[in-house]
């Protein structure tokens, strides 16, 4: 589903390597985390997935389903099915949460040659959604992300995924700032997600969160590489041991 081969990045128009070589295949169907101390290069893997600007790709490929996905815009990403949960959910007054959610939905419908979802049957999902996320029908009238709470606006992405249902996801640091309860509904949320048409990327710094997300593997990336992979209980052993070994 996706694959990642030598992928070489950069920043500051080239001074500074972040990714450097980096290889590695998610197939259809499995949940994968990535694992790594501060600075390894975990953010810049999402980002350079999803085409942020600033992150300059300088060797190796990327392909989505065996599709190009470095040459793709941005968007053209989002509608092949590609989603990024970000770390940092950024706030937009003046924009109503589900106003700004049924027009993304309907910009990739129509990316994808399909019909506009009805408002009807937009709503009725929204609601089913997030009341499985005990989400209050008041959260989802703000404007996006506006005066929500670090767990909020977690719940908020996790809200977006499942009304989208993209076929790839990258959550950044999705558990960064939660507490357990919130944890556990965002974990809730995202096993919701989990099927055979479907892959899922988790970068996280801490063990916590595969406890209640069990990944297919977990590889370890350091210094811009993988530099190692196992099963889940390796999350377990760098819990424990940390990552002196890799560095």
């Amino acid at each position: 589903m996706l694959k990642i081969t030598n992928l070489t990045a950069t920043v500051d128009d080239g001074a500074k390597i972040i990714l450097n070589g980096l290889s590695l295949t998610v197939p259809k169907g499995e949940v994968h985390a990535i694992m790594g101390p501060n600075g390894a290069g975990k953010s810049t893997l999402s980002y350079v997935l999803t085409g942020r600007d600033g992150y300059d790709v300088t060797d190796g490929t990327v392909t989505l389903n065996g599709e190009d996905l470095l040459e793709m815009e941005p968007e053209e990403r989002a509608a092949k099915g590609l989603f990024l949960s970000f770390q940092y959910p950024l706030e937009i007054p003046g924009v109503p949460t589900l106003t700004f959610l049924r027009t993304a939905m309907n910009a990739q419908l129509k990316a994808r040659g399909e019909g506009p979802i009805s408002a009807p049957d937009f709503m009725k999902k929204a609601r089913a959604i997030g009341k499985q996320l005990k989400m209050t029908p008041e959260m989802l009238r703000r404007p996006l992300n506006v005066g929500f709470s670090g767990g909020e606006k977690k719940r908020m992405e996790i809200f977006q995924m499942m009304m989208l249902e993209p076929s790839f996801l990258v959550m950044d640091e999705t558990d960064s700032g939660l507490d357990v309860d919130a944890l556990r509904i965002v974990a809730d949320g995202v096993n919701a997600l989990r099927s055979p048409d479907r892959g899922m990327l988790i970068i996280t710094h801490y063990q916590r969160l595969l406890d209640y997300i069990v990944p297919d593997a977990v590889h370890v990336l350091s210094g811009g590489q993988i530099k190692a992979s196992g099963g889940a209980d390796l999350a377990k052993t760098l819990e424990k041991e940390g990552y002196d070994a890799y560095v």
